[in-house]
C-alpha cells in the first residue's frame, strides 16, 4: 500500500484544516487506517484510528472532542477533520494503514506538516 498525505498548511489558532491521505496498490478497504503527529523534539504519537468498516474508530484524548477521522473506500481516502486548533496541535503528520489482524501500522505516508500560530 502506497499512501500519500495532503491538506497540511499553517492556520491561526481556533481554525480548521482537513487532512487528506489518499491510498493505492492492495484493496483500501482492508486495512485500518491511522494518523499519526510527531513534533520537533518530540516522538511520535497516535493520533487518530478507523477501522476497515468505518464502524470503530479511536483518538488521542487530547484531539477527541476536535478533531474527526473518517474514510471513503470508494475512493482509498482516510480524512482527518481538525478544528478548533492549538498551537500543541503543531507537527508533521502522518498516515498510515495495517491489516487489522496486525499489532503495528507497516504503511506509512510521506507526512504533512500542520502549524497553528498563536
Amino acid at each position: 500500500v502506497q499512501l500519500q498525505a495532503s491538506g497540511g498548511g499553517l492556520v491561526q489558532a481556533g481554525g480548521s484544516l482537513r487532512l487528506s491521505c489518499a491510498a493505492s496498490g492492495r484493496p483500501f478497504s482492508r486495512y485500518r487506517m491511522g494518523w499519526f503527529r510527531q513534533a520537533p523534539g518530540k516522538e511520535r504519537e497516535f493520533v487518530a484510528a478507523i477501522a476497515w468498516s468505518g464502524s470503530i474508530t479511536e483518538y488521542l484524548d487530547s484531539v477527541k472532542d476536535r478533531f474527526t477521522i473518517s474514510r471513503d473506500n470508494a475512493k482509498n481516502t482516510v480524512y482527518l477533520q481538525m478544528s478548533s486548533l492549538k498551537p500543541e496541535d503543531t507537527a508533521v503528520y502522518y498516515c498510515a494503514a495495517k491489516a487489522e489482524s496486525n499489532t503495528y501500522y507497516n504503511y506509512w505516508g510521506q507526512g504533512t506538516q500542520v502549524t497553528v500560530s498563536s
